[in-house]
This record gives structure tokens, C-alpha cells and sequence, in this order.
């Protein structure tokens, strides 16, 4: 990533490569979620005027995760308690599900980057294999325990637990599989998209092996294409099976993840007014909550879970590129400046545990309401939404320390 030095520039702080800290004693791999940024050595290039860090850990990308994790949350508990149909506000609730976009394009970024650094010289692309493998030990022993703990053990679930529901669940095909997202695991539709935006980054990559040197300034376009030509999927009379809709895979999203990859792209390029533009976040801020706003209306699809017309999907797809790309350009385009929130322990811890959050909430969220003997869809917003976080979080604790950062580990042991 490039970024224009101060005169006097402010002490290094640590600067990750390969997964691993240059600071004494910090031994977390924060490559976190659902991306695994640094498993290759790449190397801190510098040229005059400019500061690159390919490969380096941006701190910022930790805080604005988890910031997505509970914006999920909220959508979910606004759904549940009916306050989705509060005048107004209502809309501003249920389209916090645009939390998604930030999630896919934080993929995108992450996952590309050192694809699009590689094109310039500047690193090497991870193998296929250790790619692979490092994705899933990231996302699904995690998962898995998930799954089975929400079909034994949540009684509306279980009840409902065929072999069909189990298989689907736990091979993440859910949105292939008629009658599959079960309670408790409904959020895992999106899941399902990343893993298949997993699946097929190692051939996108391959697509665009021939513009490398000189002719990665093509890569750019590209990329900016394959997000605007996806956004038309919907428009597309894509035959599916009675309760499955095409507008949930992977073509659909594809414009979200490519907000990501272009930024990855642009990361690398020497443009002073595209800086100058980073380094200015409120104008790109801006932006994003304009995108957010423009969605609560009709341009981004009916209320409630009213499915709405395919230039609805489209335009609502076209947000969400414009929300993740506004919302992380300042922070990958300009890694020199500080966002001090974004970078708070606080802020870094819920990105730390931001994946356990994403898979415990709804399993949280069906028990707060019988145990403390609040109905459904019946209000009790704000104390609901307290609650569900204040269980979630320590799952997502246990599920950071006792699974996904053993699994990564080992993983890291296996192929480096």
C-alpha cells in the first residue's frame, strides 16, 4: 500500500509480514474474519516520497470488522423484535444488513491484495493449496461447531434437523439447497457466498496472470468491469429449484467483493488526487452514508422481506459497492493516518472475535427471548439488542481461543 510520508513522520509501529509481528513478543496473527491477508512473505518496498507496505496489517481494517459484525447484530435483533416496522427508523434498521457489503469487500481487498501486488513486482501470490487450506481452517471447524451445536441443542431447530438440513448446513450449500436455512444458522447464506468467492478467486486470479509489468495498469478497468457486469445478474432469467433464488449466489455479490479487489488494485498506484481524496475521509464517509441512506428508500428494495423487482437488487448491489469502496478507501489507500477509534483495543477486540460473533448471534438470539420471557416481534428493541451482545461476545471469545486461532496455527505450521 502506498502512502505519502510527513516531514515528520510519527514513530513505526509494528508492521506484520507473513503473519507474524516485527514487535517484540506479539505473536497474534490478526489477519482475522474472513481473510487471511498475510500468508506469504512479501516484502516492505519504499521508493522516495512514498511509504509502501505490502502485506502489512492495517489496524484499522480490524476495527472497522468488527464494526460490521455488529451492524449484522443489529439488523438481526431489529428484524426479530419488530422494529423494522417503526416509522422511519424502521427502513435504517433492516438495511443495516448492508453491514454484509463491508464483510465482502473486506474479503476482497484482503484476498487480492497479493495478487494485485505480485502483477506489480512487488510480492509473490500464495500457492493455490496453502490459499485453500489456510481458508479452511480459518472458516470451518468454527463453523461446523456452530452447526451442530444449533441442530442438537436449539430446540426449533433440532426438531426440524433432517439428514438434508444437516448435510446442506454443514457443506455450506445452503443456498443451492431448498429448505435449508434453518434457525439459529439463517445468517449463513452469506457464508455460503464467501466460500464460494474463496473458491473461485485462485481462477480470477489466473484470468489476469497475463497483466502483469506493464500491463497491470489494465487490471484496474477489469476488475472495475466484472463488478459492474455482475451488477445485472438479476436481470438474468436464471432457472432455480421452488424457494431457491439466483440473486444469493455468488454472481449477485460479486459487485461487493470487487469494491474490495479495486481497492487492492489502486493500493499500489501513484495517483497525488486519489490520495489527497483517502487522506479527506469525511468526503468518502459521506459518501458511504449517502449509499446507506439512498438503500432505506425504495431504490434499494421493498420493506420488510418483500422481495422487490431485479433493478431493485440491482441498484441495491450498486450501494453497497459504493459503501465498501467509500468506507475502506481511507484506510488502505492512506494507512499513515491514524482513525483513532477504528484502531481502539476496544474496536480491535470485537474484529478479533467479529467471526464468532457473525456465527453466534442468532443462536443467541432465539434462547434471550424464552429465557427471559420476552415475545417475539413484540418491541423491547434496545434491551434485546444488549442482550444478545452481552452473550454473544463471550462464545465468540471461547470460539477465537479455543478453535479458530488453534486451527490457524496449525494451518500456519503445516504449510507456513
Amino acid at each position: 500500500m502506498t502512502a505519502t510520508l510527513n516531514s515528520s513522520p510519527e514513530p513505526a509501529r509494528p508492521v506484520r509480514f507473513g503473519g507474524h509481528s516485527t514487535a517484540a513478543g506479539d505473536a497474534i496473527d490478526r489477519d482475522s474474519e474472513l481473510s487471511v491477508a498475510n500468508t506469504h512473505n512479501t516484502p516492505v518496498v519504499a521508493d522516495p516520497g512514498t511509504s509502501r507496505r505490502v502485506g502489512g496489517f492495517v489496524p484499522a481494517l480490524e476495527g472497522m470488522r468488527g464494526m460490521a459484525a455488529l451492524g449484522v447484530v443489529v439488523t438481526h435483533v431489529a428484524f426479530q423484535t419488530g422494529a423494522t416496522s417503526m416509522p422511519v427508523l424502521g427502513r435504517v434498521w433492516e438495511r443495516f444488513d448492508m453491514a454484509v457489503a463491508v464483510f465482502f469487500a473486506l474479503s476482497g481487498y484482503l484476498l487480492w491484495r497479493p495478487h494485485a501486488a505480485a502483477a506489480r513486482g512487488l510480492g509473490s501470490s500464495p500457492p493455490a493449496g496453502r490459499y485453500l487450506l489456510h481458508r479452511a481452517a480459518r472458516i470451518l471447524p468454527a463453523y461446523w461447531v456452530v452447526v451442530c451445536a444449533v441442530l442438537i441443542l436449539l430446540p426449533s431447530a433440532a426438531h426440524t434437523a433432517g439428514f438434508r438440513v444437516w448435510l446442506s448446513n454443514l457443506g455450506l450449500t445452503q443456498v443451492f439447497v431448498p429448505l435449508t436455512l434453518t434457525d439459529g444458522l439463517t445468517q449463513m447464506w452469506s457464508l455460503s457466498v464467501e466460500v464460494a468467492f474463496y473458491l473461485l478467486l485462485p481462477l480470477l486470479a489466473w484470468s489476469v496472470m497475463w497483466l502483469r509489468g506493464a500491463r497491470a495498469r489494465w487490471r484496474v478497468p477489469v476488475v472495475l468491469t466484472l463488478g459492474l457486469v455482475c451488477l445485472g445478474w438479476n436481470l438474468l432469467p436464471v432457472p432455480t429449484p421452488e424457494a431457491i433464488h439466483a440473486d444469493n449466489w455468488l454472481p449477485g455479490y460479486l459487485p461487493w467483493f470487487a469494491a474490495g479487489m479495486l481497492l487492492a488494485e489502486l493500493a499500489d498506484l501513484e495517483v497525488p488526487r486519489l490520495r489527497r481524496l483517502a487522506r479527506n475521509q469525511w468526503i468518502l464517509w459521506s459518501v458511504a452514508l449517502l449509499a446507506m441512506l439512498l438503500s432505506t428508500t425504495n431504490l434499494g428494495g421493498l420493506p420488510g422481506l418483500t422481495r422487490g423487482e431485479p433493478w431493485q437488487y440491482a441498484v441495491k448491489m450498486a450501494l453497497g459497492m459504493v459503501l465498501g469502496f467509500a468506507l475502506l478507501a481511507p484506510l488502505v489507500l492512506r494507512p499513515d493516518i491514524r482513525h483513532r477509534w477504528l484502531e481502539s483495543s476496544a474496536a480491535a477486540i470485537l474484529g478479533r472475535w467479529s467471526y464468532g460473533i457473525f456465527l453466534w448471534h442468532l443462536a443467541v438470539l432465539s434462547i434471550v427471548f424464552p429465557v427471559f420471557g420476552i415475545v417475539p416481534f413484540r418491541g423491547n428493541f434496545p434491551l434485546i439488542l444488549v442482550l444478545t451482545i452481552a452473550f454473544t461476545i463471550p462464545l465468540a471469545a471461547a470460539s477465537f481461543a479455543l478453535v479458530e486461532e488453534p486451527c490457524r496455527r496449525w494451518a500456519r505450521r503445516r504449510v507456513g
